[in-house]
C-alpha cells in the first residue's frame, strides 16, 4: 500500500501538478501533504490518482481534471465547455474596478463571460454594482450561473444569452464594458498545443484573423456606453497596436494599453465621449 510521499515520488508528472491532483483526490489541503506524507493511502485513492495522472499526461488541463481554477482570489468551477480563467485576465478585472471606483451603483458589461470569472469577480468586489454577463453559449452560461450562485452573496449579476450585444436591452447604458473575446487567429499553431487543444474552440479563435470579434465589439460598444464610459479588451501579445487603431478610428479617446505581469501589452481600452 502506497503512502503520500512514495506516490508523489513515483509520479512522472511535474511535482506541482502531482500535488494538485493528489490534493483533489484526497480532499486535503497543501499542508496535509507535508504533515501526513507517510500516511498509507487506500487502493481506491491510488487508482483515482493514477487515472487522473494518465489523463494529465495525455494533455488534459489540470483545471478540467479538478473542475476548479482560482481567479482573483475565488475558486471557479470549470468544465470543458468554458475557457479556463488565466492569471493575465485578472488585469481586466482590476481595470474595471478602477473605472467604477468612484461611481456608486455602476453598471458593468462583460461580453463573452465563459465561467463568469470577470463578471463574478467584479460583482464580488463591488456588491453595489450591477453586472451583466453575456455569452452565446448556453452551456457556458450554465457554468457561469453556478459560479455566481456559489460565490456571491448579492444577486447583482444578470446573465444574457446573446451574440455580443444583440439581445441586450438597447436602453441599458454602462459605465464600463470589458471583454476577453476570442482573439487567436485561425491558423495559429498554438491552437493545437497544450491546454488549448481541450478548450472550446469558439472561446479561443474567431476562425479568422483574430480581430473580427474585437472589431464587432468596438463597433457596437458606443451604443451601450454611458457618457464618458470606457471599453477595455483583452487581446493577443502582438495585437495592441491594431486594437489601439481600431478604437481610435471608432472615436474613442484616451486610448492606451496596459501590460500584464509578464510585461506584455495584454489589454487596451479607451473612453467614449461622443
Amino acid at each position: 500500500m502506497s503512502n503520500v510521499a512514495d506516490l508523489l515520488r513515483a509520479s512522472e508528472l511535474p511535482p506541482l501538478e502531482a500535488r494538485i491532483l493528489l490534493m483533489h483526490v484526497l480532499g486535503w489541503r497543501r499542508t496535509e501533504l507535508i504533515t501526513r506524507d507517510h500516511e498509507a493511502l487506500s487502493d481506491d485513492a491510488v487508482a483515482r490518482f493514477a487515472a487522473l495522472a494518465a489523463r494529465r499526461a495525455a494533455g488534459v488541463p489540470i483545471a478540467q481534471l479538478t473542475g476548479r481554477r482560482e481567479f482573483f482570489g475565488l475558486d471557479f468551477d470549470v468544465t470543458p465547455d468554458v475557457l479556463i480563467p488565466r492569471p493575465e485576465t485578472e488585469l481586466l478585472v482590476e481595470i474595471a474596478l478602477d473605472l467604477i471606483a468612484d461611481t456608486p451603483n455602476a453598471r458593468v458589461l462583460d461580453l463573452g463571460t465563459g465561467t463568469g470569472a470577470i463578471a463574478v469577480s467584479i460583482a464580488h468586489a463591488r456588491q453595489d454594482a450591477r453586472v451583466w454577463a453575456v455569452d452565446r453559449s448556453t452551456k457556458a452560461l450554465d457554468v457561469a450561473r453556478g459560479n455566481a450562485a456559489r460565490l456571491l452573496d448579492a444577486n447583482n449579476v444578470t446573465f444574457v444569452e446573446s451574440d455580443w450585444t444583440a439581445k441586450l436591452d438597447p436602453s441599458l447604458l454602462f459605465e464600463a464594458i470589458v471583454s476577453n473575446p476570442p482573439y487567436i487567429a485561425s491558423d495559429d499553431p498554438h491552437l493545437e498545443q497544450g491546454d488549448l487543444r481541450f478548450e472550446p474552440r469558439g472561446a479561443l479563435t474567431d476562425d479568422a484573423d483574430g480581430l473580427s470579434a474585437i472589431r464587432a465589439i468596438i463597433e457596437r460598444a458606443p451604443f451601450m456606453l454611458a457618457k464618458n464610459g470606457s471599453l477595455w479588451l483583452e487581446h493577443g501579445y502582438d495585437q495592441a497596436d491594431a486594437v489601439r487603431r481600431l478604437l481610435q478610428a471608432r472615436g474613442f479617446t484616451e486610448v492606451h494599453s496596459k501590460r500584464d505581469l509578464a510585461d506584455i501589452e495584454r489589454t487596451t481600452g479607451g473612453v467614449f465621449t461622443a
